[in-house]
């Protein structure tokens, strides 16, 4: 059925003069590497078309991967609209694609939200990126794969899948990670671009582990008031990307990094786990995602410490009907 799947996007791309490719809100690497990746391949592979990236937000944290493009409503009248890594349709970092003719879903979220005209949906896979390295290598003999696609294909599939840590990882995505190195990337200087840090953000990380929360059963948490944004000069990005430095807890199997939104006067909540999972947690707080990795939206303290004590007996109930966790 995939292989049928994959073979019609190919076909619509091969029969679209103008192709628009765009990801989810506040991107990650892999909202970025996918698209970006995509087009590379496919500004090299057919240099007579027209094919764009737009998006509506940026990202500070991947700003080494180049801007993106702007095209006038006109341009969406006869285009393919290709939507990668977004599981719903509000989720777009692209409010003008209902006006493209057609358009294609290409992801790796639980579905929730069917809004393509052709729908590719693998919620196994690790990364949106690992769906695209299937995809540019199963047509890799009518596909130009470039260093620099690999480049951002393989950043996606690293950095989504905590460096081919995390659940959904299999045999497949790292031979499709082999096949991606095959053609020259330079991972060494991916990896500092990714991974180096700054003073400031070192400053941030000591203030997280001296302030952070843990509840009886072991849900680390932390809270980034307006105030503790505007201390350490934080995007809402840079702020909700503090969730992973309560990854390393021991015993602490899920971790929550409360981020107040001073311009939308709501909370956003970035949820992660290691054994159990989070999702039912995160959809029932206006979110959801993956089953160890998901995001959610609280409007109040009160919200926020309800959360809390929901994750904390999820866990509680958790450990006490489990062996081995750590």
């Amino acid at each position: 059925m995939n292989e049928e799947i994959k073979r019609n996007i190919l076909e619509k791309i091969e029969s679209y003069q103008t192709i628009i490719v765009s990801r989810h809100i506040r991107p990650d690497g892999d909202a970025v590497g996918s698209t970006k990746g995509l087009v590379k391949v496919l500004r090299d592979t057919y240099p007579a078309k027209d094919v764009y990236l737009v998006n509506e937000d940026y990202s500070d944290y991947l700003a080494f991967c180049g801007r993106e493009d702007v095209v006038t409503d006109d341009v969406y009248k006869n285009a393919l609209f290709i939507a990668i890594d977004t599981g719903t349709r509000k989720r777009l970092s692209n409010s003008k694609y209902t006006l493209a003719k057609e358009i294609v879903k290409i992801d790796h979220h639980i579905e929730a939200d069917p809004y393509g005209d052709v729908n590719w949906v693998e919620d196994f896979r690790s990364s949106a990126c690992e769906m695209i390295a299937d995809f540019c290598l199963t047509f890799r003999d009518r596909l130009n794969i470039s260093a620099e696609a690999a480049t951002y294909i393989y950043m996606g599939m690293v950095t989504d899948s905590g460096r081919f840590r995390f659940e959904g990882v299999t045999g497949e995505t790292m031979r499709l990670a082999g096949a991606l190195l095959d053609f020259g990337i330079d991972y060494e200087t991916l990896f500092a671009h990714l991974y180096m840090e700054t003073r400031e953000r070192l400053k941030l990380k000591s203030f997280v582990y001296d302030n952070l929360q843990i509840t009886p059963n072991g849900v680390a948490y932390i809270y980034i008031s307006e105030e503790i944004q505007k201390q350490f000069g934080l995007t809402l990005e840079a702020a909700s990307d503090v969730v992973s430095d309560l990854s390393k807890i021991r015993g602490s199997l899920i971790w929550v990094a409360f981020i107040y939104n001073s311009a939308k006067q709501e909370i956003r909540v970035r949820l992660r786990s290691r054994f159990l999972g989070i999702n039912d947690l995160a959809i029932k707080y206006h979110g959801g995602g993956h089953n160890m990795a998901a995001g959610a939206t609280v409007y109040s303290e009160e919200e926020m410490y309800a959360l809390i004590a929901d994750a904390d007996a999820l866990l509680g109930e958790y450990k006490a009907t489990h062996e081995g966790w750590l």
